[in-house]
């Protein structure tokens, strides 16, 4: 084959009008143009005469015209929108292949910036808002969408109806009024860019620009590998296994597409590849043979004829040349392949005496081994370990990736894996979206990309079913309608037979493979990527790279249990969404939804744990709360938590008497012993819920108390209380961060008493909630309130929640005494940056992670962050783990302990 090469490097510049050309330029020079640049854009901000920025390299003009701070104008780096700005809309790229047309496209939303409590703490501690731009990056969501290219007016009539092809999702702010559709310019690769340019226009009104499918190729993979965690996985014996890769050791790799024919290419880095060999028999032959030796009409329905095939009938195999035997001295067993198709050369039959269905495996495996080995002797050529598979051909189907990477282990010894992408199908599409000039993903690290998997996002796999559910009322609509048939609802990447278009195809194929799992369940799910800038690493993290937030993987006994729990779980669950909507209609009706939307998110894990990628507990239990929110259940559990709030603080001043009663050793023990008596209230918990019958929370506290009898499961108390009372030679902590769990006693009667302990030996205290309600944890946003309730009966609370920013009629105060220099030692409330009672310390609020820089304690609290996630976790400074553990089998698998067993760990830092 001929070596086709495609180098591009930093000096690669776009040369449009008035755009700087960076060859040859030497650094004095480019130090005046950032200069000249930094005074062009002072000047157009303040109403000067220059409204245009010329920025060096790719980066194309900025139009600076009409532009406006976005927010607070005290923030340090605010956010500053671009009316005017053209090219900083650019938003949907298309991959249109012969079979498939694939979609990226990104909406974008805007963070409020109107609390005030939030913009005077950020002001204080010097938080920025994340972004290193001088044009803004708001965040917003990268969506997946397949359509048939047959079917392309279903892809037409969806992007009208989104408007994508206008700019105008989410955010009207950044379709400047003056630009009309003959303007807009959408990039596309694939041969449908060409084939299909007049149509979009004439439908659309708009132009495609085509891009280079090698360019697109690489660059969607380059983006996936750094961006995305557990993007790639590995497929032996129809087991997935997620693969972590070093950012720092990624290049360089083989990427092997397997379209019609096969292109094998070396990545060396971003931008820097080469096509070093190739194959004409691919997925084409696959099919050509395929189509005239069985008759299919189409390139799926083979594929499912392979699922039902035994290519022993038609392969010669080694069992058959040395009477059934091995053949070990060279290392093959009976059934690997001698040669393929091999046996019908001593059989007297005529094709129509083959079963198609073998006939599909046996080609299916002849070309797929190939392909493997063909891969690997080029990876053995330039020293390569890593090699990615993706392509039309693979398309999540179980036998071929398992052929391949059959093929690819045996021939290097178990040297090699072959790899395989989540997103491969949406390589070309990511590529040309990424070839927009501003296109706002270069920057973002894996820290900052959520996948969500909403009911009704667009579908992946299998057959097509055309546009994905517009919106609430028509996604409620839908499941009523299957409800109402009789029709079960399996999963959110529905499969269908030929034929069918629309919303109506959930008929699942009757096949079943005997060795591998069906098609059907085999595909990954592909969800939503939400892109969220202010997301940070937890800088106390002893070892990122390591970290593992889950502390159980979901295997699939594992899986049973809880899909088991969590299905018992589900009508209390849907009861109290609903009665925190008032009980109308609506809610009642939104609640049947979320029960059967969730359920069906559970079928699909039972069916394959690994349809969402690398899944958790923690994984599991956002996803629920991800799928009320869906559903506009914002805080099931609002009105409970208003109630448990008020009751607990009714009782705290006697709590605060009491505590101020002992000696301080006493009262550190106390201190901790109310910490895991409150945190028996956890809606999440089965047996805590049945606690509820049996008296009211302050009852139930008192008792929980009178139970804890030391030593606990894991007891560490002594080693806590030398190092805060004992150890004269260690300081007081400096700022120490109470991750709190639940509303009421567990945050009332709980934590704050600790947090007051805490201030009043000189240590700033910094309570951590979650971002958005999960079941009856508290929220970031009700602790101030809650704070403020309780520092009207304890002075120390009241001076340092002054100090902090909670009560805002003393903020002026405060900017005093930050003048005078005389601030107290400061109590403050900072969001986590999840809405799961889990939390995953890989993604945390930019806020959480800049306080965290001065921390050097850290205490975790209640199952979810301590148990559930986070309990294998080590710090760079001291960490102490609270929990009450509230469910039988995680006591037994964790601790070999019983329910309501305690853990009070404390982890010297090194």
């Amino acid at each position: 084959m001929a070596s086709n090469s495609k180098e591009t490097n930093s000096e690669d510049v776009t040369k449009e009008e008035g755009a700087f050309q960076t060859e040859n330029i030497i650094k004095t020079k480019e130090d005046k143009d950032r200069e000249k640049e930094k005074e062009e854009k002072k000047e157009s901000l303040t109403g000067g005469p220059t409204s245009m920025i010329h920025r060096s390299g790719s980066r194309p003009q900025l139009d600076l015209s009409g532009a406006a701070i976005h927010g607070n104008f005290e923030e340090r780096n605010p956010i500053i929108l671009l009316p005017n700005q053209s090219d900083d809309i650019s938003h949907l790229a298309l991959d249109i292949g012969g079979s498939l047309i694939k979609l990226v496209y990104f909406s974008r939303h805007a963070e409020s910036t109107d609390d005030k409590r939030k913009n005077s703490f950020k002001k204080r501690f010097a938080i920025t808002n994340g972004n290193r731009r001088s044009y803004p990056i708001l965040g917003g969501r990268l969506h997946f969408v397949k359509f048939e290219t047959g079917k392309i007016n279903e892809c037409l009539d969806f992007i009208s109806s989104k408007q994508l092809h206008c700019g105008r999702v989410d955010s009207p702010l950044w379709r400047p009024a003056s630009q009309t559709s003959d303007d807009i310019v959408i990039k596309a690769t694939g041969g449908g860019a060409h084939k299909y340019a007049d149509l979009f226009r004439e439908r659309l009104g708009v132009s495609l620009e085509k891009e280079d499918e090698m360019d697109c190729l690489v660059a969607g993979a380059n983006f996936l590998l750094k961006a995305i965690r557990h993007e790639a996985f590995t497929h032996m014996e129809g087991q997935k296994e997620f693969i972590q890769i070093d950012q720092n050791d990624l290049f360089p790799y083989l990427l092997v597409n397997v379209g019609s024919g096969v292109s094998i290419i070396k990545v060396d880095g971003y931008g820097k590849f080469q096509r070093v060999s190739g194959t004409n028999v691919g997925g084409g032959t696959y099919w050509g043979l395929g189509r005239l030796l069985t008759q299919c009409k189409s390139f799926d329905e083979l594929l499912e004829l392979s699922q039902r095939g035994d290519n022993s009938q038609l392969d010669m195999l080694v069992g058959d040349i040395y009477g059934g035997l091995d053949y070990s001295k060279i290392g093959l067993s009976a059934s690997t392949i001698a040669s393929s198709f091999g046996r019908t050369i001593s059989e007297d039959k005529e094709l129509s005496d083959y079963r198609p269905e073998d006939i599909s495996l046996s080609l299916l495996r002849m070309i797929s081994y190939n392909i493997g080995q063909i891969s690997y002797l080029n990876a053995l050529r330039y020293g390569l370990k890593r090699i990615f598979f993706g392509g039309f051909f693979i398309r999540g189907h179980a036998y071929t990736m398992d052929t391949i990477s059959f093929a690819v282990h045996f021939w290097s010894k178990g040297e090699m894996e072959a790899m395989f992408l989540r997103h491969e199908g949406y390589l070309g599409a990511l590529g040309a979206f990424m070839s927009y000039e501003k296109h706002g993903l270069d920057d973002l690290r894996a820290h900052q990309l959520v996948e969500r998997f909403p009911m009704g996002a667009p579908y992946v796999g299998g057959k097509i079913h055309g546009p994905p559910l517009g919106n609430l009322n028509e996604k409620i609509s839908w499941m009523e309608k299957f409800i109402e048939k009789g029709t079960e609802i399996t999963a959110p990447v529905p499969i269908g037979l030929p034929g069918t278009t629309g919303m109506g195809g959930f008929e699942r194929p009757s096949a079943r493979g005997s060795v591998l799992k069906p098609d059907s369940s085999a595909k990954l799910n592909i969800g939503v990527l939400h892109l969220v800038p202010s997301l940070d690493v937890f800088p106390l993290l002893q070892d990122p790279d390591s970290y593992e937030p889950n502390t159980i993987d979901l295997s699939h006994s594992e899986l049973e249990y809880w899909f088991t729990v969590l299905t018992g779980h589900l009508p209390d669950l849907v009861d109290k969404a609903v009665a925190s909507e008032g009980g109308t209609e609506d809610a009642k009706r939104r609640g049947d939804a979320f029960a059967r939307a969730f359920s069906a998110h559970l079928a699909r894990l039972m069916e394959e744990p690994a349809a969402y990628g690398k899944f958790g507990l923690a994984n599991l239990l956002e996803l629920r709360e991800e799928c009320l929110r869906e559903f506009q259940f914002n805080d099931a559990y609002i009105t409970i938590k208003q109630r448990e709030n008020e009751a607990s603080l009714a009782v705290l001043p006697d709590l605060l008497m009491e505590l101020d009663s002992m000696n301080e050793e006493d009262r550190l023990l106390a201190l901790i012993e109310g910490v895991l008596a409150a945190n028996i209230f956890d809606w999440g918990s089965r047996a805590c819920v049945d606690l509820y019958h049996e008296g009211t929370i302050i009852e139930i506290y008192r008792m929980s108390r009178k139970k804890m009898k030391r030593p606990w499961r894991v007891d560490d108390f002594d080693m806590f209380k030398k190092r805060m009372l004992t150890n004269k030679k260690e300081k007081p902590y400096k700022r120490a961060l109470l991750f709190v769990d639940n509303s009421g006693a567990d945050v009332v009667l709980g934590m704050i008493p600790l947090a007051r302990e805490l201030l009043r030996r000189g240590t700033e205290v910094v309570l951590v909630a979650n971002s958005l309600p999960a079941l009856n944890d508290v929220t970031a946003n009700e602790l101030p309130e809650i704070v403020a309730e309780a520092a009207k009966h304890c002075d120390t609370l009241r001076k340092a929640a002054e100090a902090g920013g909670l009560l805002l009629d003393a903020m002026v105060g405060i900017q005093d005494e930050l003048k005078d220099g005389t601030v107290s030692v400061p109590l403050m409330v900072v969001e986590n940056g999840c809405g799961s009672p889990c939390i995953d310390l890989r993604q945390v609020s930019n806020e959480l992670a800049a306080l965290a820089k001065d921390a050097d304690l850290v205490i975790l609290e209640g199952m979810g962050r301590a148990l559930h996630t986070n309990l294998n976790a080590r710090f760079r400074c001291d960490a102490l783990k609270l929990a009450m553990i509230k469910n039988q089998r995680l006591a037994e698998k964790l601790f070999n302990g019983n329910i309501y067993d305690c853990i009070c760990r404390f982890e010297p830092s090194d």
